[in-house]
């Protein structure tokens, strides 16, 4: 990108505002979401990351994490993945090599390399699109509960709400989804593979796959999570433009009761929860502090922080160089 050089002198001062105005909110999207991982619980978490195909890995595909600690990541301009959390971990610290107790990806090692949680498992999973596209997002438990995980939003615009499961699901899980550890509920899927409770074969379409009396139980316990595999219309979220926390262990505080609470409006969708979500209409939120008072596209005219480090550097340069020669 060249630096920017003002023609009239008279207008030199008005046309350096406004170039910088345009510049800055055109350059939400130029990357994708930042999504940060933080662990509350009050022991360690080794979380996986897993991008889908197609998608570029994030830099890590698996990491340990303190008590305390977070971690972020920065993704590119599209990417769709999910995060979960292994529990119970031990790997040798000369080897490397080691295994945990519920969600373990089976790699052998604190990297995943590129493979997915072995259930059950408490899982994130995200699409996010640029251009002024809706990400969608949510939290499922179509593949069994291991951990309590909350999604919050930052930054974005439209609904953008929470989600997650912040109970234990582990303390009333029936006896025969329980994991062999105890440390994980399982999926009726997982339980029995029986087609109707895999949404698979006759029962492979939302007409035919109706809710069990196990994934009722996830539901009444996580309202805002998927429950099976055609729980879209309560589970999937949407946001343009936002920042993504993942919180491991969260606390129930007023501001995060929202997770938990189902009566609230949430975007409707048609698919599958398998990491990449169908299509989805929200209403848009109008109600932020910082407009612009203009819209370029399909941008919502709203602020956003998803700015490449190339783009504001130019940006300074140009605004210097107009004022420097007003």
């Amino acid at each position: 990108m060249h630096p920017v050089l003002c023609p009239r002198p008279s207008s030199r001062s008005s046309i350096c505002v406004y170039i910088g105005l345009i510049l800055l909110h055109l350059c939400r999207g130029i990357s994708g979401a930042t999504f940060t991982l933080i662990n509350r619980c009050d022991f360690t978490v080794w979380p996986g990351v897993l991008a889908n195909a197609g998608s570029a890995a994030l830099g890590s595909t698996g990491f340990e994490l303190p008590t305390g600690a977070s971690r972020s990541f920065q993704a590119p301009p599209t990417w769709s993945g999910r995060f979960w959390g292994r529990t119970s971990c031990n790997f040798d610290p000369s080897t490397g090599q080691g295994s945990c107790a519920t969600a373990d990806c089976g790699s052998n090692q604190v990297e995943c390399n590129g493979a997915g949680a072995v259930p059950p498992a408490t899982l994130a999973e995200f699409t996010i699109q640029s251009g002024g596209a809706q990400d969608f997002y949510d939290v499922s438990l179509v593949d069994g509960y291991n951990l309590p995980m909350l999604v919050d939003v930052s930054g974005g615009s439209g609904a953008c709400l929470s989600t997650g499961c912040l109970t234990d699901l582990n303390r009333q899980c029936p006896a025969e989804l329980r994991d062999g550890s105890g440390q994980g509920c399982k999926s009726a899927c997982e339980a029995f593979g029986t087609p109707e409770y895999c949404c698979s074969g006759t029962y492979g379409s939302p007409d035919t796959c109706k809710p069990s009396v196990y994934s009722q139980m996830f539901k009444a316990a996580c309202p805002r999570s998927y429950s099976y595999a055609y729980d879209d219309k309560t589970s999937t979220f949407t946001c343009t433009g936002a920042d993504y926390t993942i919180t491991f262990c969260p606390s129930l505080s007023a501001s995060q009761k929202a997770a938990t609470d189902g009566s609230s409006s949430v975007g409707t969708t048609s698919g599958t929860s398998s990491g990449t979500t169908g299509s989805s209409e929200s209403p848009p939120d109008n109600n932020f502090p910082w407009s612009l008072g203009f819209s370029i596209g399909h941008s919502s005219g709203t602020l956003q922080s998803r700015c490449d480090w190339t783009w504001l550097i130019s940006l300074v340069v140009s605004l210097f160089l107009c004022f420097l020669h007003s």
